[in-house]
């Protein structure tokens, strides 16, 4: 597994070794004793979560505080996305960036989301289905979230017109959240 370290601190690319045949092809998708090792991150993933999205469809940017803050691993198992981290962690030298990527199935490519990122996606094609492991349980009273089209961070989400959940509308602008980590 080839892992890529970004421009935002503990945010990291994971690229599986694919081994294909005329049979199609195997991966091992995560491996925990290689990631702790090439990252020097311990994870213990609690809960999976799956989504499927048609194009259009724009969700986040959410997190959750400690003690339920997640890290979480996402990967796109069909379509595409143009995923979304955001550094909302106060103390951190790329406070208020962030950056996107475009997963797609055939890339098998991974997002590794460490605790104090917010994170959002935009659905890139119809039946797109989202996968991520977390490394904390989903709290609903504790999830919080970043508005998807804040002007101060000005993310091109890659679609025209959004389709966006009643809830993620009405999220608070960066500026004026009073519920990020420290």
């Amino acid at each position: 597994m080839q892992i890529e370290k970004t421009s935002i601190d503990g945010v990291l690319i994971l690229t599986p070794k694919v081994f294909g045949d005329d049979r199609g092809y195997f991966f091992e998708a995560f491996n925990q004793a290689i990631f702790e090792e090439k990252t020097g991150t311990k994870v213990n993933f609690v809960q999976d979560n799956q989504s499927k999205s048609q194009k259009g469809v724009l969700r986040g940017l959410h997190f959750q505080n400690p003690p339920y803050d997640q890290g979480k691993l996402v990967r796109v198992l069909s379509g595409s996305v143009l995923d979304v981290v955001l550094d909302i962690r106060k103390a951190s030298s790329t406070y208020g960036k962030h950056l996107t990527f475009e997963l797609n199935a055939n890339s098998n490519k991974m997002i590794w989301i460490p605790p104090g990122i917010a994170h959002g996606f935009a659905s890139l094609e119809d039946e797109t289905v989202f996968f991520y492991k977390c490394t904390n349980y989903y709290n609903p009273k504790k999830e919080y979230g970043v508005k998807w089209d804040d002007p101060d961070i000005n993310i091109g989400w890659g679609v025209d017109s959004p389709v966006i959940s009643d809830k993620d509308s009405k999220l608070p602008l960066l500026k004026n959240q009073s519920k990020l980590p420290l």
